[in-house]
């Protein structure tokens, strides 16, 4: 793995790194809310810009998850795909699962319940 990247901001850990096969992955920590939405977008944004052929959000450390939370994470995917990066979510913790599936927005993301299992998946 590359050298790693921490964010901490209140009621939110934003961590970033890059693995051996140039995948950029993001985990969050805490509340994923408008409170705390900055530094994860602009984490997200920047990795996003570097094209890394997957960019993985890690979730399993996510508390609480609002509709700006989630909006984020859609614009993310967006953002993605037109850059052709792939994007997976892994490890949504059961607060954030249960809102995927509320909105129907589980339908829409590439979902792996681990890590390993979303950075080893193929393209």
């Amino acid at each position: 793995m590359q050298a790693e990247k921490t964010m901490p901001e209140p009621g939110l850990l934003v961590r970033t790194w890059h693995t051996d096969t140039r995948a950029a992955v993001c985990a969050l920590a805490g509340d994923l809310d408008i409170e705390t939405l900055a530094p994860a977008g602009q984490a997200l944004d920047e990795l996003v810009e570097q094209r890394p052929p997957l960019l993985v959000v890690d979730l399993r450390g996510i508390d609480f998850c609002d509709s700006s939370g989630l909006n984020l994470l859609l614009q993310t995917r967006l953002a993605a795909a037109a850059a052709q990066v792939g994007f997976r979510l892994a490890a949504p913790s059961a607060t954030v699962q249960r809102l995927l599936e509320l909105t129907c927005a589980d339908t829409v993301f590439s979902l792996h319940p681990s890590l390993d299992e979303a950075l080893a998946a193929p393209l």
